[in-house]
């Protein structure tokens, strides 16, 4: 009995998490597993600004290449800087004691983040960072408040210099037609190499890769659904006709 508690406990803990987490408001997010365009784009951000710290070890190079229709050279040649092979688990080389000591904490493996944390907290947190000197690298995020990690996308966002719309939606003022909120940046301390629109594209790949990562077989799953529930239907039909004769001389 005491184990089976633990179980259930153990499978809404998420549910807990985020439910705490609750009071952050987010902006909504829909993934798509289907626009191969977007996953490798989100692949290529990922590998070029994240795997430097986290890493993605329960998964595999190549599965991800087949998946997101990528050849196998070009996958090598581009989207792995460590020297691994391509049929290899996505892991880093930094070291975790290390590592701890620079941020306070190792960065954690994120093959599952999003099934964690959520779609739009991803896409919300890594949208969210802005300037703030009382933190130890100058850095806040208001969906994730202290954190200890580096504002990575600087060179893409820029630096926001108070904290960003995150969460707000955009409204238009009937008299001048001007769209507040627009911008989820609403000021720049230091400017990017994308605008505002560029760069949520930008988060939006990679939050779509990251949810890919961390089910990465949705979408045949979801195939093999409407042949289950179309074998169920006929199943029924038979079912009901059996049932049927079986009875028809009960009285």
């Amino acid at each position: 009995m005491r184990k089976l508690i633990f179980g259930l406990f153990i499978a809404f803990l998420p549910a807990l998490g985020l439910a705490a987490g609750a009071a952050v408001h987010l902006d909504p997010f829909e993934a798509d597993h289907s626009d191969k365009a977007s996953l490798q784009r989100g692949a290529a951000t990922f590998t070029n600004y994240c795997m430097g710290c986290h890493s993605m070890e329960y998964a595999r190079y190549k599965r991800v290449a087949d998946d997101l229709e990528i050849p196998v050279p070009l996958y090598e040649e581009n989207l792995i800087f460590t020297g691994a092979k391509i049929g290899e688990l996505m892991k880093n080389s930094m070291d975790k004691d290390m590592a701890a000591g620079w941020f306070g904490a190792p960065p954690p493996d994120l093959t599952l983040e999003t099934r964690l944390r959520g779609e739009a907290w991803v896409y919300s947190y890594l949208r969210g960072f802005y300037k703030d000197e009382t933190r130890p690298l100058g850095v806040n995020n208001v969906v994730f408040p202290a954190v200890g990690m580096p504002h990575v996308m600087v060179e893409l966002q820029g630096l926001c210099a108070v904290a960003p719309n995150i969460g707000v939606e955009a409204s238009v003022e009937p008299l001048s037609g001007n769209i507040n909120n627009a911008d989820v940046c609403p000021e720049y301390a230091i400017e990017g190499s994308m605008t505002g629109a560029e760069f949520d594209q930008a988060m939006y790949d990679l939050t779509n890769f990251m949810s890919y990562m961390a089910d990465p077989v949705k979408l045949e799953r979801e195939r093999l659904g409407i042949f289950v529930l179309i074998f169920v239907a006929i199943f029924f039909v038979f079912a009901y006709l059996l049932n049927r004769e079986y009875w028809k001389d009960v009285h």
